[in-house]
């Protein structure tokens, strides 16, 4: 499911029209992109939360030469889900 197609979702489902289904997930999108910048974690009872997690610096391989690269420390955003989206999952 691509962006537009999860906007004609959410607008079927909670009987909104496109425009405001793309305007309220345009805001979940901004306010969760800063919330995370921020290092703040983001919980939806039910469905998942999402945090920042810092990877740490590593040596890896280039898989074309074989050949050993360093892959430097960074942050990355974590996802873990809700026992209710795991359950209609499985």
């Amino acid at each position: 499911m691509n962006k537009a197609e999860l906007i004609d979702a959410i607008a079927g489902e909670a009987k909104l029209t496109k425009a405001d289904s793309k305007k309220a997930l345009d805001a979940f999108l901004k306010v969760t992109g800063n919330a995370l910048t921020k290092g703040e974690r983001i919980a939806l009872v039910g469905f998942g939360s999402f945090s920042v997690a810092t990877r740490s610096a590593r040596v890896g391989r280039n898989p074309q030469t074989g050949k050993e690269i360093k892959i430097a420390a960074k942050k990355v955003v974590r996802f873990v889900p809700g026992a209710e989206l795991k359950a209609k999952v499985q």
